[in-house]
């Protein structure tokens, strides 16, 4: 499903790109004016594959999505979770070709907006082109400690790490409370960004629970209990997300 609609749409990008990045309101409009299509995208469908040769970007409306890798034996790593108002492809606007998936996880709203129009903007007004290279940054930041959480982390402290993220992370975009949340994943997707089974996500939220450290009125609906403890069972640091210095303290 397609729709047109109006410039109003991009706002989120706008949102995300000031968060760390001062703008004019010319750049702003810039940004407002870019071309874009509207989809409505099923959970599971892709958004980019594999090898895919890169023709537009994608900006979360609403919904998440999921940044993947498969293995030749079909072993699938989830490498980054996306949210509104992140641009889950922008490195591909200049490097051409894709070298993972983007897939929804969540029915959800996507702008497609030509690559073209993306390239031309950040040539056309540096400052936008700082911004963007910022968030790419910022998501480079992120992978990296990604990488470290299932390489180098136990699993209580994997879960309780990315439980942390998620609570700081859809804070920040407006769409939870620092210590109440609707988690995203199911155990079997958050299994594929930890490294482990399905059994042993099940095991360690029971764990973590048991503890006190987090309650589950459902399966998904998180509430921690003790976000300093949490925070320091997962080896949890706000640094790698370079955060305002204005937002709130944790805790």
């Amino acid at each position: 499903m397609q729709s047109k609609t109006n410039s109003s749409t991009l706002e989120p990008l706008v949102a995300k790109l000031v968060y760390r990045t001062d703008l004019s309101d010319e750049d702003r409009d810039a940004i407002m004016a870019l071309p874009f299509t509207v989809r409505t995208v099923e959970r599971g469908r892709f958004l980019v594959r594999e090898r895919d040769a890169a023709v537009q970007s994608c900006l979360m409306l609403s919904g998440y999505s999921i940044r993947s890798k498969v293995t030749a034996t079909g072993e699938r790593q989830i490498v980054a979770i996306h949210m509104k108002g992140e641009a889950v492809d922008l490195q591909n606007s200049m490097l051409g070709v894709a070298d993972h998936s983007v897939q929804m996880l969540t029915a959800g709203k996507v702008a497609m907006i030509p690559r073209e129009a993306i390239v031309e903007l950040t040539l056309e007004r540096p400052t936008i082109g700082q911004a963007m290279w910022i968030d790419t940054l910022v998501d480079g930041s992120i992978f990296r400690e990604w990488i470290t959480n299932v390489g180098r982390r136990d699993a209580r402290s994997r879960v309780a790490h990315i439980l942390c993220e998620f609570a700081v992370r859809l804070r920040v975009a407006g769409l939870g409370e620092e210590t109440r949340y609707e988690l995203p994943m199911t155990q079997d997707q958050l299994a594929d960004a930890t490294g482990l089974t399905a059994v042993h996500i099940n095991r360690t939220l029971k764990g973590l629970e048991s503890e006190g450290l987090i309650d589950r009125v459902n399966p998904r609906a998180i509430h921690i209990g003790d976000w300093r403890k949490l925070a320091e069972v997962g080896d949890f640091d706000t640094n790698y997300l370079h955060l305002r210095d204005d937002e709130p303290a944790l805790g």
